[in-house]
C-alpha cells in the first residue's frame, strides 16, 4: 500500500479564529488643556523615530525647552481644532474602526490605536493577546512612509510582541499612496472644490521632515540628491518619503487633469534649525501673488483625517498668510476622514496584504 504524507498547498493556511485589525493614527492629546498636550508633547518628541538624536541631548531638548515652553501655546491652537466630538483625528478614527468592522464582517476584529497617547497600541495588541489571534494585520494611516510615522510604529508593534511566548504572524501594511482608491478619495473631494471655482493653482502640502533622516534612509548612500531624484518614483528611492510625496501629486495630479505649470508640492511644520525637506510651504505661499496666482486650492495628502496640521495649519494659518502676500482666495480640501471610500481603501488593503 502506498502510504504518503499530506502536504498542504501553500494557500491552504487555515484560520482558527478571527484576524486582529489595528489601525493606527498619529495621536492626539486627550484634551486641549496645557498638562494634556505637554504630556503628548513628551510622549511624540521623545520617541528617537521623530527626533533622531541621542537619549540625553533629546530629553534635555523635548523636558526642558519644547514640552514647557510649546504646550501652552499648543493648547491654544488645540481648543480652536476641538469640537464637541472631541479631536477630529481620535473622532474619525472611532467612526472609521465601527465602519471597517462592519464592511469586513465577522471574521475580523477591528481596533484603533494611537501611536501616542490613547487608546495605545498596547491596549489593541493585548486584546488580541488575550482572545488568542495569532494573526494580526497593522494598518498604520499613514499614506507615505516614512521612518517616523510607518517606521515608529512598526518598532512599537515589535517591541510589545517580542516579550510574549506566542509571537503572532503580523503583517503590515508599508504605504498605499498608489492605491487607487486612495487617490480617488481625495480627488472626488477636490472635484467638488474645481466645480465650483475656477482656481489658479493647485497646493500639494505634505508634512515635513529633517533632510538628515531622508539620507540615512538612502541605502545607496548616493541616490538622494533632494531634487531630480524625485522625480519618480524606482527601486533605489522607493522608500523615500520625499519621493513617495511627488509621486502622490503625480497621481492626483493625473487624476484631476491639472496642467502643468498650475501645480506645487511642498512641505509644512519644520521644526528647529536644522534644514527639512524643500519647497517649504510656506516660503511658497508668499511668493503666489507676486506671480499673479489669487487662488488657491490646498490638499494635505499626507493626511487621511483632519487634524492641527490640516484644519489649523492649512486651512487657517496658510490661509491668513496668503491672504496677507495678496491672495484672494483660498480653499482647503478636507481629508478623507469617515469617507465611503477611504473604508472602502481600507478593506483592500487589509484583503489584500
Amino acid at each position: 500500500m502506498d502510504v504518503s504524507v499530506f502536504q498542504p498547498p501553500v494557500t491552504a493556511r487555515k484560520s482558527y479564529g478571527k484576524t486582529g485589525v489595528l489601525i493606527v493614527n498619529l495621536g492626539t492629546p486627550d484634551s486641549p488643556s496645557v498638562p494634556d498636550v505637554r504630556k503628548y508633547l513628551r510622549e511624540f518628541l521623545m520617541d528617537a523615530r521623530v527626533i533622531d538624536i541621542p537619549a540625553v541631548p533629546r530629553s534635555v531638548l523635548v523636558n526642558g525647552i519644547i514640552a514647557p515652553f510649546r504646550a501652552p501655546k499648543s493648547a491654544k491652537i488645540y481648543k480652536q481644532l476641538w469640537t464637541e466630538t472631541g479631536s477630529p483625528l481620535k473622532y474619525y478614527g472611532q467612526v472609521v474602526e465601527r465602519e471597517l468592522q462592519l464592511a469586513l464582517g465577522d471574521e475580523y476584529l477591528v481596533r484603533l490605536a494611537m501611536r501616542y497617547q490613547s487608546p495605545s497600541i498596547n491596549a489593541g495588541l493585548e486584546e488580541f493577546q488575550k482572545l488568542g489571534l495569532t494573526d494580526i494585520i497593522v494598518v498604520p494611516f499613514f499614506p507615505q512612509y516614512a521612518s517616523a510615522s510607518t517606521g515608529s510604529v512598526y518598532e512599537k508593534v515589535m517591541d510589545i510582541v517580542k516579550n510574549w511566548q506566542v509571537i503572532p504572524s503580523i503583517r503590515f501594511i508599508n504605504r498605499f499612496l498608489e492605491h487607487p482608491k486612495f487617490i480617488e478619495g481625495f480627488a472626488q473631494i477636490g472635484r467638488k472644490y474645481m466645480a465650483a471655482y475656477d482656481y489658479d493653482h493647485f497646493l500639494f502640502s505634505y508634512h515635513g521632515l529633517p533632510e538628515r533622516q531622508i539620507r540615512k534612509g538612502d541605502v545607496t548612500k548616493s541616490v538622494c540628491q533632494f531634487g531630480e531624484c524625485c522625480g519618480s518614483l524606482q527601486p533605489l528611492n522607493q522608500h523615500c518619503y520625499r519621493a513617495q510625496c511627488f509621486e502622490t501629486t503625480r497621481l492626483l495630479v493625473k487624476a484631476l487633469n491639472i496642467p502643468e505649470g498650475k501645480y506645487t508640492t511642498c512641505f509644512q511644520s519644520r521644526l528647529g534649525s536644522d534644514p527639512w525637506i524643500k519647497p517649504y510651504t510656506d516660503d511658497i505661499i508668499k511668493e503666489l501673488p507676486g506671480k499673479g496666482i489669487k487662488s488657491v486650492l490646498a490638499f494635505s495628502p499626507a493626511f487621511v483625517a483632519d487634524c492641527l496640521e490640516t484644519t489649523i495649519e492649512v486651512g487657517v494659518e496658510y490661509k491668513e498668510l496668503f491672504e496677507q502676500a495678496g491672495g484672494q482666495h483660498w480653499q482647503l480640501v478636507e481629508s478623507l476622514n469617515d469617507s465611503p471610500i477611504w473604508i472602502e481603501t481600507l478593506v483592500d488593503l487589509v484583503k489584500t496584504v
